[in-house]
């Protein structure tokens, strides 16, 4: 029995359903199933024991004692652009201290979701042995994730075994509710349908091609893939571990390979970098995958176009979930 926390949003979703393929169903979700109907959609056809409301998780949870094998806390306020620093902290730093607080207590394993927005501009590289400490995040949502993995990083008391993981650029299926903040390649299905073309975002360095900024992306289902294997297999060394491919591929790549995978030729021009997003923009990121790979870890991450595919025809054509 494993409980998931943000198992309603885009990532807990999928790995709701990567777990439920494996023969895997005893599982308490965990989210705010109220006020998001439009999330409703990402757990249909699913299979779990129960749904726990975020709010009274806590209580429901002591006073249910269940026999757990393990958390994945993926719950989390993710949007970049937010600034009232009330939301990360109660809900990416307080809410993630008594997640950490009850699987400590009750001894059991726990995954959970760091990002590398908490690299900032990349000044230190992208190393997840680096202290937190000496990273400098650029937007409030990178230092809520920041500030708690310094603060696992200092705690006496541990789950038996812990993961945190950073998270690089993730795509793929039931992320069509995030709007804003989905991946580069829903915002491409969906200009290229609208439009025939798509807009990327200027360089505003002169160091950098137009749209040859640089991000390391990641495919959802390989990334449940990493998480489960962690669960399951509890290497020793706890603490931080990127989650990347290990492999930074531009913007240009990823809608080239979106236009592919439409069966279209590529029409990219390309806007100014919204005001708002401009001073704290990352040019370039890319997981170092040493400690995962050291740790055991050696399935092989989709290629970018691989990924690009099978997320387009298999889920955006026809509007399908994982």
């Amino acid at each position: 029995m494993y409980l998931i926390t943000g198992a309603n949003g885009f990532i807990g979703s999928v790995l709701v359903g990567y777990l439920n393929s494996l023969g895997i169903s005893d599982l308490i979700l965990v989210d705010d199933f109220v006020h998001y109907p439009d999330k409703t959609p990402n757990l249909q056809d699913k299979h779990y024991l129960v749904r726990v409301a975020r709010e009274t998780l806590f209580a429901v949870w002591d006073q249910e004692q269940w026999p757990l094998r393990g958390v994945y806390h993926l719950g989390a306020r993710t949007d970049t652009t937010e600034t009232d620093t009330e939301i990360f902290e109660r809900l990416n730093l307080d809410y993630s201290r008594e997640i950490w607080e009850r699987c400590t207590r009750y001894g059991l394993p726990l995954v959970y979701a760091s990002s590398a927005a908490t690299y900032g501009g990349g000044e230190h590289g992208f190393d997840d042995g680096t202290p937190p400490e000496q990273l400098a995040p650029l937007n409030a949502y990178g230092r809520s994730k920041n500030d708690f993995d310094a603060w696992a990083l200092h705690r006496t008391g541990a789950p038996p075994h812990w993961y945190g993981l950073k998270f690089f650029n993730v795509y793929g299926p039931n992320e069509y509710h995030k709007g804003r903040m989905a991946s580069v390649v829903w915002h491409t299905y969906r200009q290229v349908l609208a439009t025939g073309g798509m807009k990327l975002f200027r360089s505003h360095r002169p160091d950098v091609a137009d749209g040859e900024q640089s991000r390391d992306f990641i495919y959802v289902l390989d990334l449940c893939c990493v998480c489960h294997w962690l669960m399951e297999h509890q290497p020793p060394e706890n603490g931080l571990y990127n989650l990347g491919t290990g492999h930074a591929r531009t913007f240009r790549d990823l809608v080239v390979a979106t236009f592919a995978a439409m069966d279209r030729e590529p029409s990219i021009t390309f806007i100014d970098t919204p005001a708002d997003l401009r001073e704290n923009y990352q040019y370039f990121t890319e997981a170092g995958m040493d400690k995962l790979r050291g740790a055991g870890y050696h399935e092989p991450f989709i290629s970018l176009e691989e990924g690009i595919a099978d997320y387009v025809r298999r889920y955006l054509v026809p509007g399908a979930y994982h």
